[in-house]
């Protein structure tokens, strides 16, 4: 309580100081409004930078589940994800995901960010905030897929697909979905308000997800994953130090990517952000538990990945649910994830870090599972209550599956047929030999570990 009052008394001579501005008293009537949303600006922009940091988690994740021989050429391929993503979602991403002129399929206008009012806050977000923010969003939908083309593919096929993907792919979704378009306004939902997503499970993970999915598809196996039986071998990663510091890494980067999806600074952003802890450690100690029962060792490559499998599946629900709901949801992801490694393995699809278990199959989960366990409004729903478990019936549950499959479809036709175009053009994999000596080579010039000389 004592906090609270330090608190208020704060933020009222902050706005009695605001209120003295020349600049605040043309900019707003009533300073509070501009004090708030001077404060949900910084919030956000601070969101932002923490998903931003979660890069570096992505480049330690995939880079200690790979060969050491890969190294500089992950390194490489995740700096590539944020240069060419933002510039991508500058030039065209943004105006397709966000834009106003265009209508349920793709948005329009405001390329390069012509037209929008960029550093100009009344009582929201600035166009400056909004961008900042979205534009992260975008550069870890295409980081996911790196982590399943790992160790065999072309750097100059992946920095075209990068492009596509940040340019159009991706911000079809959002534009379906947050943008308003098709599955926001142009189908009718019955009974449900509408599809929810708070923070992207489906929009951002299951697209990523699938993206991956189709990359190892098209690319094969590593050399030497499988026996001449068609059984997977083991191919261990150089590096389970870069593995855990980047699971903590994506951990402490999902305080952003969930509570900053609340788009403000206000009381529902500490929920979001227990209910996203919770499943995080929900999820890996059941992909502990999951993993130990079926090879007697909690691998701790497995576990890491159960730790992102909870966070993937809170994220679309994480502003719905209680604690209760939040610990279920980790706690079937980080299961989901164990048997989903196993099961894509078997049938041959090569993985190297888990990308497609742990956006894609944990993803779809985090969509369902708020048609089950929704309690809460979360700005989507329209009404608490809505979840199956809470008397919602299966009204908001069929909307979420309608979702999975859509995105599913969309993003499966439109990397499949990228990927087939690369291939067939530039390109899509390295020659056996440049594999077998590391693409850090025969990609960048230079090994990523120099090893010194004795003299």
């Amino acid at each position: 309580m004592k906090r609270k009052l330090l608190l208020g008394s704060g933020v009222a001579g902050a706005s009695l100081l605001l209120a003295a501005s020349p600049a605040l008293a043309q900019d707003a009537d009533d300073p509070s409004v501009y004090l708030q949303a001077v404060m949900d600006n910084l919030w956000v922009f601070i969101a932002g930078i923490l998903v931003f940091f979660m890069q570096a988690g992505f480049a330690l994740v995939e880079a200690g589940l790979t060969r050491s021989k890969n190294v500089a050429n992950i390194m490489a391929k995740n700096i590539a994800d944020m240069c060419i993503g933002v510039l991508a979602f500058y030039a065209v991403g943004y105006a397709f995901a966000y834009g106003d002129g265009g209508g349920w399929f793709i948005g329009g206008n405001s390329y390069f960010l012509s037209g929008s009012s960029l550093f100009e806050i009344t009582d929201g977000l600035s166009g400056a905030t909004d961008f900042f923010f979205q534009v992260v969003f975008a550069a870890t939908a295409v980081t996911i897929a790196s982590g399943a083309m790992a160790g065999r593919t072309k750097f100059s096929a992946y920095l075209l697909f990068a492009a596509l993907m940040t340019a159009f792919i991706y911000p079809v979704v959002v534009h379906w979905t947050w943008g308003g378009g098709l599955i926001a306004e142009y189908i009718n939902w019955g009974d449900a308000g509408s599809y929810s997503d708070f923070a992207g499970s489906g929009i951002v993970h299951l697209t990523g997800g699938v993206a991956a999915f189709m990359g190892a598809k098209a690319l094969g196996p590593r050399i030497g994953k499988y026996d001449d039986e068609g059984k997977p071998r083991a191919i261990p990663g150089h590096n389970i130090v870069f593995t855990v510091i980047g699971v903590f890494i994506l951990w402490l980067g999902w305080f952003g990517f969930n509570p900053g999806s609340e788009l403000a600074a206000d009381g529902y952003v500490m929920s979001v952000a227990v209910n996203t802890l919770i499943a995080a450690a929900a999820g890996g100690a059941v992909s502990a538990a999951v993993v130990m029962a079926k090879t007697g060792k909690p691998d701790v490559g497995m576990v890491g990945n159960g730790v992102l499998g909870g966070l993937v599946g809170i994220t679309a629900g994480c502003g719905a649910f209680n604690t209760f709901g939040s610990l279920i949801t980790g706690a079937v992801a980080g299961a989901l994830v164990v048997y989903s490694v196993l099961y894509i393995e078997k049938k041959g699809i090569d993985d190297p870090v888990g990308a497609v278990s742990v956006h894609g199959t944990c993803g779809i989960w985090g969509v369902l599972a708020i048609g089950l366990f929704s309690r809460y409004d979360d700005a989507f729903l329209g009404r608490d209550d809505a979840g199956l478990f809470y008397g919602g019936g299966l009204d908001q549950l069929s909307v979420q599956a309608v979702m999975v499959v859509i995105i599913v479809a969309w993003t499966a036709v439109t990397a499949g047929i990228a990927f087939s175009i690369i291939k067939k053009t530039t390109g899509l994999r390295v020659a056996p030999e440049e594999e077998i000596a590391g693409l850090d080579v025969s990609e960048h010039g230079s090994a990523g570990y120099q090893m010194e000389s004795q003299s």
